[in-house]
């Protein structure tokens, strides 16, 4: 993970962003001001952050990077200012969003001075606008359950060059339950583990197989809504299979199953052209999302032996 920033930041000042005691947040060498982080809602694999841009607001949208807090204190509570996918996970948000648009509002992750959007590290594989590198990038940045995170972020001067200062870390630690929902990252990740009585599956107005549903689980949401839409309603469809407990969902599945109908016999793309505009979708979206990461509804499922083992741990493993 290559960063675009540091040409324009002193390594002393580097050295004190983002450090584990708030602290006064150190500002680049850019007139940009720091924005404001907090965080809200805890899910089993996410973390909702609201970022508030400063005076200055966000040009080109933000950053936020995350961090176990095990990996971070073994780091000698610092970043990796240049990067370690082991480690550290890292987004970019500078584009146009699907999911966080609250309901329609925003239309892009830049920031007018003083501007407040809410964004959730662990579930940006659905989202657009958004360049995810470092840990489980390929899983939007999901976090592991029952784990201590860190937090910071910085506004975007440009694309491809410069920055605000480091906001101070905020801390947080991701819930663990029972019984028992998982995300899309998990089910389109354990095929193995689809219950057979869920198949084949009604999206919409049409079936799909367990191949053509894994093809709609990796097709990109491109600002498509009927993707985003489909990718969580094929979890919670799986989790309800699994015997969780529908009733907080079930509106919303059936809300969603008829959002679909509307394309009647076009499917969820990569088999059709089905097109939604998130602006209608994002809210039906957002109810499965929370329902599939156990904010609403029985609750996540505890990790599985598959995902046992962190990185903080095998750090330990080779020292």
């Amino acid at each position: 993970m290559i960063h675009r920033y540091l040409s324009l930041l002193s390594a002393a000042a580097l050295a004190a962003a983002c450090a584990f005691t708030p602290a006064t947040p150190v500002l680049a060498q850019v007139d940009l001001d720091t924005p404001g982080i907090a965080y809200g809602v805890t899910g089993m694999g996410k973390q909702v952050l609201t970022i508030t841009a400063g005076a200055t607001g966000c040009p080109n949208g933000f950053t936020v990077w995350w961090a176990k807090h095990s990996d971070y204190a073994a780091n000698g509570y610092q970043w990796w200012l240049n990067g370690d996918e082991r480690y550290q996970g890292e987004a970019h948000f500078w584009g146009v969003p699907t999911l966080n648009t609250d309901g329609g509002r925003f239309t892009t992750f830049v920031l007018a001075p003083f501007q407040s959007i809410d964004v959730e590290i662990g579930d940006l594989a659905d989202e657009s606008g958004v360049d995810v590198t470092g840990w489980r990038s390929s899983w939007g940045g999901e976090l592991e359950p029952g784990t201590p995170y860190l937090f910071c972020a910085f506004a975007n001067a440009t694309a491809t060059l410069q920055q605000s200062g480091f906001t101070e870390n905020v801390a947080t630690s991701t819930v663990l339950q029972q019984d028992c929902t998982f995300t899309q990252g998990y089910w389109k990740n354990h095929p193995e583990s689809w219950p057979a009585g869920c198949l084949p599956m009604q999206l919409g107005s049409n079936l799909y197989t367990q191949a053509e549903l894994l093809l709609i689980l990796n097709q990109p949401v491109a600002g498509n809504g009927a993707v985003s839409l489909a990718h969580q309603l094929i979890a919670t469809k799986l989790n309800v299979c699994m015997g969780a407990n529908p009733i907080a969902a079930a509106a919303c599945i059936t809300q969603a199953d008829a959002l679909l109908s509307t394309c009647g016999a076009d499917r969820v793309p990569p088999h059709g052209a089905c097109s939604l505009p998130p602006a209608i979708t994002s809210a039906t979206t957002q109810c499965l999302d929370d329902y599939n990461n156990g904010l609403i509804g029985p609750g996540h499922c505890p990790p599985t032996k598959s995902h046992d083992s962190t990185w903080g741990k095998i750090k330990t493993q080779y020292r």
